[in-house]
């Protein structure tokens, strides 16, 4: 099947995104010129080690939460775009002629590609984007090139065909993210182009520091940290299996001493985490600032985690929602989504590709 990293070619169009948790499901659609609604999402809570380090180890178990999701979805849109982990790609920028015939550029991609690609070109997918004029060389553009090994393409394009959905786009998790990043920043006016943004994203098993500065991130590094602990204490507390502590843990359903015992504990060590990954980007850059700490994924849902990150750090802290200049359909409930919405980075961006221009 013809599959694109970028262009989904696609009226309409489901943000699936399958992370080490849970599936997570989303539609958009436009109201106006850069105005979207949020016509439906769906979490469906996978069994513990079902996806690992980013790999599908367990190809059933996510059909099968992909097929709940997309039914409790309640959508008769089958097109996917889906996303691989930065870990499972190659990226590389190069600067080509401005000018190239299609079939000029496709051919130098290639050529570029099989220098750096550790893998034969037969077992590969490769794609490319044309990114604009080459900033520091005239007459020439920037093009972005992106490969990955065909089987962790295939695993993902299994496991959504076999939920009866057409993958039509496969995204790298961190470009997505980083578009739903972009339309939190519009809705904050006190940072500009120069301005240092720490996205700070807590997952399962690993906690990724981003640092942004205008579209460019200037430092990446992740830690071995996340919401896994807790569930796991969670389940040696209260005898839970790992999928009903998972969602307890997002629906609160849990005893009384879980706020006084468990959580304070564990927000104390986060916010440590995070003043620690900080102290690591100070000393590897010439950045000794930043201006602003966005938290994103589920533990960002923390009663008071970014007040007490905040005053760990003494930096401005809010909580990611990239549906806060949005419209919500009468599909969705409200308060469920602002509780989930710093979770929906990656599956934001994967829907947002629907009305992707290029």
């Amino acid at each position: 099947m013809a599959l694109s990293f970028f262009n989904p070619k696609a009226r309409s169009l489901l943000g699936l995104d399958v992370c080490s948790s849970a599936v997570k499901m989303l539609e958009l659609s436009a109201v106006g010129r850069n105005d979207f609604r949020v016509e439906r999402y769906a979490i469906e809570v996978l069994p513990k080690d079902a996806v690992t380090d980013g790999n599908i180890a367990n190809v059933d178990a996510v059909i099968s939460g992909v097929r709940n999701a997309w039914r409790r979805m309640s959508t008769s849109v089958r097109n996917v775009a889906m996303a691989l982990p930065a870990s499972a790609v190659i990226s590389k920028k190069i600067i080509v002629p401005d000018g190239l015939r299609d079939e000029e550029l496709d051919a130098l991609v290639e050529s570029e590609a099989s220098q750096y690609i550790p893998f034969s070109i037969d077992e590969i997918n490769l794609d490319y984007q044309v990114l604009g004029p080459a900033p520091a060389s005239s007459g020439d553009q920037e093009v972005l090139i992106v490969a990955s090994k065909k089987d962790r393409v295939e695993d993902r394009l299994t496991v959504a065909e076999g939920a009866g959905l057409k993958p039509v786009v496969m995204d790298v998790e961190s470009y997505a993210s980083q578009l739903a990043f972009d339309l939190i920043v519009q809705q904050l006016p006190d940072l500009h182009s120069s301005s240092l943004v720490a996205l700070v994203d807590i997952g399962m098993n690993t906690m990724r520091l981003s640092v942004l500065r205008g579209d460019a991130a200037v430092y990446t590094k992740e830690s071995v940290f996340g919401g896994g602990m807790l569930t796991q204490d969670i389940v040696r507390r209260y005898g839970m299996s790992y999928s009903e502590a998972e969602t307890a843990k997002r629906t609160g359903d849990l005893p009384g001493d879980y706020e006084t015992d468990l959580l304070p504990q564990f927000s104390e060590n986060l916010s440590l985490e995070v003043a620690r990954a900080l102290q690591f980007f100070f000393t590897a850059t010439q950045f000794d600032r930043v201006d602003l700490i966005m938290l994103a994924g589920g533990c960002a849902a923390i009663q008071g985690i970014a007040n007490q990150v905040a005053s760990r750090t003494q930096v401005n802290t809010v909580i990611a929602n990239p549906f806060a200049g949005m419209t919500i359909s009468s599909n969705v409930r409200g308060n469920s989504l602002q509780s989930d919405a710093a979770s929906l980075l990656t599956v934001c961006g994967l829907a947002l590709r629907r009305f992707d221009p290029s």
